[in-house]
């Protein structure tokens, strides 16, 4: 039976083997060195015996400890008055004595020791780091652990320090835990019990609502006191629950359960991530939403300008008309032929000049005013669709902290890119040619005086009014020179109605000129500027696509590690 269990043991060593080696792949991926490293650790000890790792402060009597529990009459763990664990001592059964160093923080003890066949005893420095990297040290050997035995003194377990290690140990890792009062024959037993209850209280505030709390005097179990040592409970403690053939299959239940752990702990890292990116999505429709309103907007106050214009341009070529039809009558024409003749009174060409002139300068005047007050309204809107977006990357909402225990690195990235999507932005908005096109507008190169003394976006004002005030007049002096040359040579009676309609005609022409072409144009401006505010956010997109297809891959990976892990844990369990 017992050699069908070692073989069944063999064949889950090999497959938690695995499992453990998957997650570690999944640390490697995500980047945290940390963690990687800890998975390695859990890896390499999966054939090591059941471990036992003893905290707690600096001479709280951990080695005494340790030296009573094996009950050989010797020193193993060293003792002296002033602190000696500076170096983690991991002691294994071996065939004979023998001491190896493995690195500067790792010292391997063997000893021919029968309950070493099935544990292993793992003695740390002091947790309150009286020397230095004692706690760092301790800490990176927790995860590999299997039961936690917590040595406090007897007479004082309420130090800050001790408990604050508890915390880091129970909350981030969910470690089996067991209290040791030490030094328990320094006390009368009244004062010994409440300390007991004091530590129960304590661990049942953190989450520890039974727990196994051992009151020993390492002193007295030396001397022989096995009576009043102690000792004897913790010892039928790790007989009843731990040795005894249940060891091994504890231990790689233990594996499986900090394998969950890390697996779990990486998977919450996930869900900051895609909360993250979920909010950066939700930014990022927003800017397109504000650019879509904001462009909505400007071409509304695109329509306006045109409208204006179009209602100061019916205005008076209206007006013309009216006088053109008044002055082009028979009676008039004869009556202006008549009086150039015998008096000194306009001809019709002279009229028509004065016509020409003064319908010139009336257009001009009246489309100017309009142009310059719509060309205001029109800037100030574009202006603030760049606006609000530079606001709204300066608010943007940040979920995933740089000092985020797993992902801090993908945080700091994304803080860069924000950062430089800023920077770039503001950049962008100082720069006056940003906001000429050359596309529409070939001839913004002469505007490059007035842009320089803009500067930014406050040149949108200037580019608009100079480009469209050019837009405009070139339309209406193509009017002017055609009615001008319809009006010359004009005689009596035979070319009236030609000269009407002609006229007429030529304004329809100017006015569905003005209405389209000024119309396009500007509201192809607003979407180049548009487009050319969303180009900024192009390495921001590349962000928020590359995290949608990484956290995918990263929880796929988790519930596939997470399925497997639990069917080995109902598989672990059915052996015990």
């Amino acid at each position: 039976m017992e050699k069908l269990l070692n073989q069944s043991l063999k064949t889950y060593r090999v497959k938690i083997d695995d499992l453990v080696r998957q997650l570690h792949d999944l640390t490697v991926q995500i980047g945290h060195t940390e963690l990687a490293s800890t998975v390695s650790d859990l890896r390499n000890r999966i054939n090591e015996p059941f471990m036992f790792v003893i905290v707690g402060e600096v001479k709280a009597g951990k080695s005494s400890f340790v030296n009573a529990l094996l009950g050989t009459g010797k020193e193993i763990c060293k003792v002296a008055p002033q602190p000696m664990t500076d170096t983690i001592q991991q002691i294994l059964y071996g065939e004979t004595e023998e001491i190896i160093s493995i690195n500067e923080n790792l010292k391997k003890i063997f000893q021919p020791i029968d309950i070493l066949k099935e544990i292993a005893i793992v003695d740390t420095p002091g947790t309150n780091a009286i020397i230095k990297h004692h706690q760092e040290i301790t800490e990176n050997f927790i995860p590999a652990s299997d039961l936690i035995v917590f040595v406090f003194e007897a007479k004082n377990p309420y130090r800050q320090s001790a408990w604050e290690f508890f915390d880091y140990i129970h909350s981030d890792w969910r470690k089996k835990i067991v209290f040791v009062l030490q030094q328990k024959d320094l006390m009368n037993e009244a004062d010994l019990k409440v300390n007991i209850n004091g530590v129960k209280d304590y661990s049942a505030k953190k989450g520890i609502m039974e727990p196994n709390v051992f009151a020993v005097s390492a002193k007295q179990e030396i001397e022989g006191d096995e009576e009043n040592s102690g000792f004897l409970p913790i010892r039928k403690y790790i007989a009843d629950n731990i040795t005894g053939g249940k060891a091994p299959v504890l231990k790689l239940q233990n594996n499986i359960k900090t394998s969950k752990n890390i697996n779990e702990r990486i998977y919450r890292g996930v869900l900051d991530r895609k909360q993250q990116n979920l909010a950066d999505k939700e930014f990022r429709l927003d800017i397109r939403g504000t650019l879509e309103e904001q462009e909505v907007k400007s071409n509304k106050q695109v329509a306006t300008l045109v409208e204006n214009l179009l209602g100061g341009y019916d205005k008076i070529t209206r007006n013309t008309e009216d006088e053109l039809k008044a002055g082009l009558s028979f009676g008039s024409l004869i009556k202006r032929q008549f009086s150039s003749i015998f008096t000194s009174g306009a001809s019709a060409k002279d009229w028509l000049d004065e016509l020409t002139k003064n319908f010139e300068q009336d257009l001009n005047t009246i489309l100017k005013d309009k142009l310059n007050d719509g060309v205001v309204d029109l800037a100030e809107s574009i202006q603030q669709m760049a606006k609000i977006i530079d606001l709204k990357i300066q608010n943007s909402q940040t979920i995933l902290k740089n000092n985020h225990k797993i992902f801090s690195a993908i945080a700091e990235k994304r803080s860069n890119i924000l950062r430089e999507l800023q920077a770039a932005f503001k950049n962008f908005l100082s720069r006056s040619e940003n906001f000429a096109d050359q596309e529409l507008f070939p001839d913004s190169d002469n505007l490059m005086p007035n842009m320089a003394a803009g500067g930014g976006i406050a040149v949108i004002g200037i580019i608009l009014a100079t480009v469209t005030n050019g837009m405009v007049f070139d339309i209406t002096g193509g009017v002017l020179s055609t009615i001008g040359l319809l009006f010359a040579g004009v005689s009596v009676g035979l070319k009236r109605r030609k000269v009407i309609n002609g006229f007429q005609a030529e304004i329809a022409k100017g006015r569905l000129r003005i209405e389209e072409e000024v119309s396009g144009k500007l509201n192809t401006y607003v979407k180049h500027i548009k487009n050319r505010i969303d180009a900024n956010f192009s390495s921001f997109d590349d962000m928020l696509s590359n995290e949608q297809k990484q956290i995918a891959s990263l929880e796929n990976k988790h519930k596939a590690l997470e399925t497997s892990l639990e069917e080995m844990a109902g598989e672990l369990g059915k052996i015990l």
